[in-house]
């Protein structure tokens, strides 16, 4: 069994391109690991993620689900030495939701989140030229070094004033955010009024957490589902996809990405 504490290992692979005959080779795959969020003494959730940013991971998860609204809210957090478990002690009692949702997160995600509840529409002043949103994906991809090396992963990133202040990779798409969300309040940061740019399809739960966030666009080099851009238009969420090149589709909320036209 390779060390799992590692966000990649290199393993024996073989490549087959016919007719010629087969190579094996060193390569780098991403790692997949198991982390436990233990809140309390107890589990709360176990999550299959790359194994960096672990506290940040189950701080930012506890902050978008809604079970903590901040950071003082805890005494204690703490990363196990081996990497696959985090245990938070909070001042509170810690009483999560009992209803549990599997998202369409990759590696099968969860929430505890009422994704069908109403919200009032996000109030942010914040729009940006057309160039400055495609410059955010092009420069999140470039920051994206562990799927340069290994392929597999999501990327995502928070912008303020055209510049990443948070970046997160993982093997799921919704950990990213989580990892934003965490990092951020570890360092005081202001997730509010930024944009939200990911490499990955955004879902209800995606679109859930930059609501939670704060965040008024949230743009993907992919697509959205029918039930983000709904909760999008109803949020007041300028949500784009396809952001590819020089061009993107926009979802709702058009107004706060200004063309030149």
């Amino acid at each position: 069994m390779n060390d799992s504490s590692q966000p990649h290992q290199t393993i024996s692979v073989t490549y087959c391109q016919p007719p010629d005959p087969p190579e094996t080779q060193a390569a780098e795959t991403i790692t997949e690991a198991l982390v436990s969020l233990y809140v309390n003494g107890t589990e709360m959730v176990t999550f299959a993620c790359t194994p960096v940013q672990q506290k940040e991971l189950a701080l930012g998860f506890m902050l978008n689900e809604g079970i903590i609204s901040g950071l003082d809210e805890v005494g204690a957090a703490h990363v196990c030495a081996a990497g696959s478990c985090v245990d938070i002690w909070l001042y509170h009692a810690a009483r999560a939701p009992s209803r549990r949702v599997l998202t369409s997160g990759c590696a099968g995600g969860v929430t505890f989140d009422d994704l069908a509840r109403e919200l009032p529409p996000l109030d942010s002043k914040l729009v940006l030229p057309v160039e400055e949103v495609l410059d955010c994906i092009r420069t999140l991809q470039e920051a994206g070094t562990l799927h340069r090396l290994t392929g597999g992963t999501h990327t995502s990133g928070l912008f303020q004033g055209g510049q990443i202040v948070s970046l997160a990779e993982d093997i799921g798409r919704h950990n990213t955010l989580d990892k934003i969300r965490g990092d951020c309040a570890l360092r005081g940061l202001e997730t509010r009024d930024g944009l939200l740019a990911t490499t990955g399809r955004v879902s209800s739960e995606m679109l859930n957490k930059a609501a939670r966030m704060g965040c008024p666009i949230v743009v993907s080099r992919t697509s959205p589902t029918t039930l983000s851009v709904q909760m999008a238009r109803a949020w007041n969420i300028t949500l784009a996809g396809y952001a590819r090149g020089n061009r993107m589709t926009i979802y709702s909320s058009n107004e706060r990405i200004k063309t030149s036209l």
